[in-house]
């Protein structure tokens, strides 16, 4: 009997190295800067709350001085959460947040279809036709890729 088996992230999650660091505290910090937008939350694996503070302004700007104490802890529980690998995630992050419209993670990540859709939305949105729905897509998969870019180097690092 043949059988195929799937590592979960607890068969793994051993195997980081003590002191290995997948997110860097600087980065958040500079995420947190532009804090209303929740990129430091997504950043340190928050989606929910991240969502929350996209949607109403880092909390009218209170959750957004909150987080400048919270901000190491964060940090901490992200470097138990996630493998280190041959895939950066601050960088991933870095493209994401600002070349991310381009698809530009995704190519760092191997992930050459998905950049290309990126690109092609782009093409398209330069006909005045397409502009609004092209505009609409590229959000909608920049909002994607804020919510599950962690697990997607996370994924990647597993099995490299």
């Amino acid at each position: 009997m043949n059988t195929v088996t799937h590592s979960t992230h607890s068969d793994y999650a051993d195997t980081n190295l003590y002191g290995e660091e997948t997110h860097n505290l600087v980065i958040g910090y500079c995420l947190w800067i532009f804090g209303f937008s929740g990129a430091h939350r997504f950043y340190y694996g928050k989606p929910i709350t991240g969502t929350i503070w996209f949607l109403t302004l880092g909390l009218v700007g209170v959750g957004w001085l909150i987080d400048l104490f919270l901000i190491p802890s964060m940090d901490r529980a992200a470097g138990r959460r996630y493998v280190a690998g041959p895939f950066d995630y601050n960088i991933a992050w870095l493209l994401l947040t600002f070349l991310g419209a381009f698809g530009a993670h995704r190519f760092y990540l191997g992930k050459w279809a998905g950049g290309l859709v990126y690109l092609a939305c782009w093409a398209l949105a330069s006909t005045v036709v397409l502009a609004i729905p092209a505009a609409i897509v590229v959000a909608l998969f920049y909002l994607y890729d804020f919510w599950t870019l962690n697990e997607q180097v996370d994924n990647l690092n597993a099995h490299a």
